[in-house]
Order: C-alpha cells, then structure tokens, then sequence
C-alpha cells in the first residue's frame, strides 16, 4: 500500500497553459560533494540557453561563499577571522546565517551553524578522520566554541561578528539553500514547471508536462509502508543517522545524537527551512521533537531505530484517505 501526501495548497494556475507536448529537460551534475538534478518543463518560445552552464555559475557562487571545505571560501576566511572582528556578508551567506539564526532560536539550540570545532574533531570535517573521540575534557573545551549565541548578527548591514575561535559549519542547511537558490533561478527564467534536487534535498513547483505532480517517495530505511509526496510548492529534507551515519552532532552534549532517529523528513515551502528543521529534529528526542513539530505546525515524518514511524498533525492530515 502506498500512502499519498498532497499539498495543503494547490495553485490554481498551474494547469494554465500547461502544454503536454512541451520538452522536459533533465540535467544533473556534482556539487558540494554531492549530485544535483534538475527536471524542467521547458516552455515553448523560451529562449535555450546553456542551463547546465547556468546551473554550474550559480552553484560555483554558493560553494565559494559557504563551503567550510574549500580554505578560501567566506566561510572559511571568517572562521580565521580575530576575535572581535566584522564580516560583512555577500547575500547568499547572509541570508542563510539569517535563517540558522532564527532556526536556532526557534529550535531551541537543537539546530546551530556554529558547531565546525566539534564537527572537525569528531572527524567529520575537512581535516578528516579523527584518530581517536574526543574526550570528555577535551568536548568540555571546545564547547565554548560551538556556543551560537555568542555569535553577533547585524542583519540590517548583512554582517556577522567573529567572537573569537568559533568555526561555522552550515552543511545542516546549505543544500537546501542551493534547491532554493537554483529553483529561484528557473522560475526567473520563465519554467514554470520545474523539479530540483541537491543532494537528497527537493523541491517541485507546477506540475509535469502530462499535468501530474512532481511525485517524491520519502526515504524508506525500514519495512514501512511508502509514502509518496506530491511536490507541488513544497520542498522535502531528509536527516538522521540513516543519512549521515553518527555525523548528527547534537548541540546540547558536542556528541553524535542519540535520540533514536534513524531518519526525519520534514516539509516546508523552502527546501532551506526544511533541511534546517529535519537536522534539528533528528537530533532531539521523539517527545521533545513532536513538541517541536507542533509549536511550529512543521511536517514531518521520523523513522525509529526500532522501525517505528511517527508523523507530525501537519503531516497526517496531507495524507489521502
């Protein structure tokens, strides 16, 4: 049996003009160290244009300003910075540390951009495999500089404040940004029509050129029913262990997760809200975490390490019956 989620909105202009005969393009390629895809209905008279060029210019920009693995990136140029100084960031950069910033509030601390020391000596950041864990004074340490709060944001001006040795680390909302970011790009191009994916991260918007919806089975590491989502508007992140193994760090300890996630998936009209939230809630426990999806009225679906499965109000009531 597969179970069907559908939008709770439905544009009404979406089969306006639709026209079947219109050429799907399919493109995919690698970044962030990882693929991207995207499916476009190309409309009839709109100009061609090197999309796969396009698509690599506008990625190129975003891994530049955000990758904490290439050294001369702005992220990585203000993890170097001295204490007290200012950075001033390009509008990618400021926009997703604007939304990391509310995220962590809204989470609780459950989601932070501020975690690289901890991600880096756990092993799983740029300088690799850690020969050992980290010990217990040595996490206790290195804490302080993981502390998002002390981290000053001057929104108005798109500028951040180095308090001295904290290290960003934005690869828990990052590719989300990108499916937004290159949907945004489409859709100023004139496809009203399109699907994109970086990474496991999605996003659809129209439909397809027969008129269905752009459907997306949710990840599945468990003998659970499936559960297929219509993206129409809507954006889906998956996170979790069966994602990124032990990679989850949860803020509150400096230590892998243990909150019996084995995946969460969560969807949002941004692909970037969804990869922030499904990174935060797969690090909090299932109480805490239904809390969470509640206050926020988020969808989401989370799959146990027993093989349980729990899904938000707001995801159940997508559900078709």
């Amino acid at each position: 049996m597969i179970r069907v989620a559908l939008p709770p909105v439905i544009d009404g202009d979406a089969l306006r003009g639709l026209d079947p005969k219109a050429p799907v393009v399919a493109l995919s390629g690698r970044t962030m160290g990882t693929v991207w895809r995207v499916r476009a209905v190309w409309p009839q008279g709109l100009a061609l244009v090197d999309l796969r060029g396009a698509i690599a210019a506008r990625l190129d920009i975003l891994v530049r300003a955000m990758s904490h693995w290439q050294a001369d990136s702005e992220l990585c140029l203000f993890n170097n910075l001295p204490s007290g100084e200012w950075a001033s960031l390009s509008p990618d950069f400021a926009r997703v540390m604007a939304a990391a910033l509310d995220l962590a509030q809204e989470s609780g601390g459950a989601f932070s951009p501020a975690m690289g020391r901890l991600v880096d000596r756990w092993g799983f950041g740029p300088p690799g495999p850690a020969a050992a864990q980290p010990t217990d004074a040595e996490i206790a340490s290195l804490r302080p500089l993981c502390d998002v709060w002390r981290l000053a944001w001057d929104g108005e001006a798109g500028r951040l404040r180095q308090p001295g040795g904290v290290a960003l680390d934005l690869s828990g909302i990052a590719k989300g940004y990108a499916v937004d970011a290159l949907a945004d790009m489409l859709r100023a191009m004139g496809v009203r029509h399109g699907l994109v994916e970086v990474g496991g991260e999605l996003t659809g918007w129209g439909v397809q050129s027969d008129g269905q919806p752009w459907w997306v089975d949710l990840e599945n590491p468990a003998r659970l029913p499936p559960l297929r989502i219509a993206l129409h508007g809507l954006a889906v992140a998956t996170s979790g262990t069966y994602v990124r193994g032990g990679h989850n760090l949860d803020p509150a300890t400096g230590r892998p997760a243990e909150s019996g996630v084995l995946a969460c998936s969560v969807l949002h009209p941004q692909a970037m809200i969804a990869d922030g939230w499904a990174s935060a809630l797969s690090v909090l426990a299932q109480e805490r975490g239904r809390e969470m999806a509640d206050r926020w009225d988020l969808a989401v679906r989370w799959v146990m390490e027993d093989e349980g499965e729990v899904l938000s109000p707001a995801l159940d009531a997508m559900i078709a019956n």
